[in-house]
């Protein structure tokens, strides 16, 4: 069963979809958030079929356009300015399927960010959180990996005759690898970038259940990584709440079909531990 709604946020009207098993009925159900710009279905409609699979396990899932993306009127401000957003969605959610006595949030990217600095007082029972966005505004640019993922693996060809070799001879692609040294030269690799910061303490601070899921050669989950070996998350690699699961996979969106197979049995474990 699929619905299209509207619901009030801030002035704006914002649009949604409810989609929800054939009963019609559901005790736990996913607030599905969208990252970026992206519209409620996702990319190539991946979250309209995400959701269509969920249901068929007997989960309601609620999917919105924030202010000034999709369907939905008002000014579109940025994932930072979610909040109310979110709330609506939540209260939307609760008020059409009164069945509901768990929620869990998901997003994607800067979803997933949104998700973890506003939980607290959106009142989700666990998160779901894929490849969160940790990048400071100056490093989200141009497609090189995070200094930190560039200062190890230079130092790992430091070491290594072959490399040395190949720039001896002329082998390499010095602008590249100026444009690379210029990269890892950014920021000190022991201090945290002020939002890995904030986002860290956010996620320390959970009192739910805390799923990561990362697609491990996407550039986004590779600057999470790097952040979370270091000092923005040392306070989350020992809180029991917090799991992290990576795929050796490189899209962003979860988009090909093992990835989205991934995903959906991902979240199903997080959907039937919440219930």
């Amino acid at each position: 069963m699929r619905r299209q709604l509207s619901f009030p946020c801030k002035g704006a009207t914002l649009y949604a979809t409810l989609d929800l098993p054939d009963s019609g009925e559901a005790t736990t159900g996913l607030l599905l958030v969208s990252g970026g710009n992206e519209i409620r279905s996702g990319a190539h409609a991946g979250q309209a079929q995400l959701a269509a699979a969920l249901t068929k396990a007997g989960y309601a899932v609620f999917r919105y356009d924030r202010r000034g993306v999709g369907d939905s009127s008002g000014d579109n401000q940025g994932f930072l300015s979610s909040e109310p957003d979110m709330a609506a969605a939540l209260h939307c959610f609760r008020e059409q399927v009164p069945s509901l006595a768990k929620i869990a949030g998901f997003g994607n990217c800067d979803a997933a960010t949104a998700l973890t600095l506003f939980h607290q007082r959106l009142g989700l029972d666990a998160l779901i959180l894929a490849n969160p966005w940790t990048f400071e505004n100056e490093q989200a640019e141009d497609d090189l990996p995070p200094p930190q993922a560039i200062r190890s693996r230079y130092l790992d060809r430091l070491k290594d005759p072959k490399a040395l070799k190949r720039l001896v001879t002329g082998d390499v692609d010095l602008g590249k690898l100026a444009k690379g040294l210029k990269r890892a030269s950014k920021g000190d690799p022991n201090l945290p970038a002020p939002f890995a910061q904030r986002l860290g303490a956010a996620l320390a601070a959970s009192a739910i259940p805390v799923t990561i899921l990362l697609a491990e050669q996407d550039r986004t989950a590779q600057q999470f990584i790097a952040e979370w070996q270091g000092a923005a998350f040392a306070a989350c690699h020992d809180h029991p709440d917090i799991c992290m699961e990576g795929l050796a996979s490189g899209s962003h969106s979860f988009a090909d079909v093992a990835a989205k197979a991934w995903l959906e049995r991902r979240i199903l474990e997080c959907l039937r531990a919440v219930s």
